[in-house]
């Protein structure tokens, strides 16, 4: 485990870029320009240090750490990642300032709560497969949530008519990114679900049960499923979609994040 000096210098790199973003992104009259080549190659420096450190404490440290803290910093890491590369195609101002922040403070999170080794942890294929398909699955989704939440706020000043503090793309533009990460986080999703109940005996040495992890887990999979089919069948969208979304997420925070904070935090123990 490294010390939270590098931890907390990416969280830093993260915060400094979140109010440039802020100031630069979030205010009246800025047109959406994109990044610019300077603020890309500025973020990849935070970004690449989050990384090494994360690669280093899950894949090199001599024993398996990975809890709530972990899963988070895992999730907000891949999330800027795959924001930088969506960013070569699409002009997302105005997401900035809502994902690097969230970075900010997940990124020293490993330091500050190591968690407990899992106890005969297994370092199989199917075990590390099984939790990058789950951790992309995270991040697509958050990234989906941002989406969500940067919707209602220009929906909200556009019924009330009020003028955005930045320009974005067209709402229907929008929408249509959205459902497009809710679709792809959903196969990522499903393919989590699947490897957990194929493989649960060499993942975690038991046959699969239905404990409360489970139990979100596939709470969020129905409600992502039912708001796919709404929206193809019934042509969902608007509010409608941004309350599914929101709640499919809270479902899929609770199943793992919030029950391992529970239990490594509050009840104290690793598995």
């Amino acid at each position: 485990m490294h010390g939270p000096a590098l931890y907390a210098a990416a969280a830093a790199g993260y915060a400094a870029l979140a109010v440039w973003f802020w100031r630069t992104r979030w205010r009246a009259g800025a047109a959406p320009s994109g990044l610019t080549l300077v603020e890309r190659l500025a973020l990849l420096v935070p970004l690449a240090l989050h990384a090494w450190l994360l690669y280093a404490d899950l894949f090199l440290a001599p024993e398996l750490r990975f809890g709530f803290a972990q899963a988070l910093s895992v999730t907000l890491a891949v999330g800027v990642a795959i924001y930088w590369v969506e960013s070569l195609f699409l002009h997302l101002d105005g997401m900035e300032p809502l994902i690097l922040p969230l970075a900010a403070l997940a990124a020293p999170l490993p330091a500050l709560f190591p968690g407990l080794a899992s106890r005969g942890a297994p370092a199989s294929f199917e075990f590390r497969f099984h939790v990058v398909l789950a951790m992309a699955a995270y991040s697509v989704f958050t990234l989906a949530m941002l989406h969500a939440v940067l919707m209602a706020l220009a929906e909200r000043r556009l019924h009330r008519k009020q003028g955005l503090a930045f320009n974005l793309p067209p709402l229907l533009t929008l929408e249509r990114l959205l459902f497009r990460l809710i679709g792809t986080a959903f196969v990522l999703l499903t393919l989590t679900l699947a490897t957990g109940i194929l493989y649960s005996e060499s993942l975690f040495g038991r046959p699969l049960r239905l404990d409360h992890k489970t139990l979100f887990a596939l709470l969020s999979w129905a409600t992502f499923a039912a708001l796919l089919a709404g929206r193809r069948l019934r042509g969902w969208r608007g509010r409608t979609a941004l309350r599914w979304t929101l709640s499919g997420f809270t479902l899929l925070l609770l199943a793992y994040v919030g029950s391992r904070f529970v239990l490594e935090v509050i009840l104290g123990r690793g598995q």
